[in-house]
């Protein structure tokens, strides 16, 4: 590289402010607690307590355990068993 553009980028970097990691952290903490309170909303609009319950657990653990499965794989549990009743009460109102 040459001196000169070299010159150049040390100027540049001192132009250009370092970002705060402590915002940075801020400010994702806090699109990530918002989305979280939006999802926990949901949840319990949608289902009934006891699976809402077990939802919300699930959701604590897979952000402890870092495992998004855990709570993935309840979700599609929930779905299939709904699917499962949709399917046996169409089938019951066309007999």
């Amino acid at each position: 590289m040459s001196k000169k553009f070299a010159n150049i980028l040390e100027e540049l970097d001192r132009f250009v402010p370092d970002r705060d990691k402590h915002l940075v952290i801020e400010s994702r903490a806090r699109n990530v607690i918002a989305s979280a309170i939006n999802l926990v909303q949901l949840i319990n609009e949608t289902f009934g307590d006891e699976d809402a319950d077990e939802l919300f657990r699930r959701l604590i653990n897979s952000i402890k355990g870092e495992d998004e499965n855990k709570f993935i794989r309840k979700i599609r549990e929930f779905k299939e068993r709904d699917d499962t009743v949709l399917n046996e009460s169409k089938k019951a109102g066309k007999k």
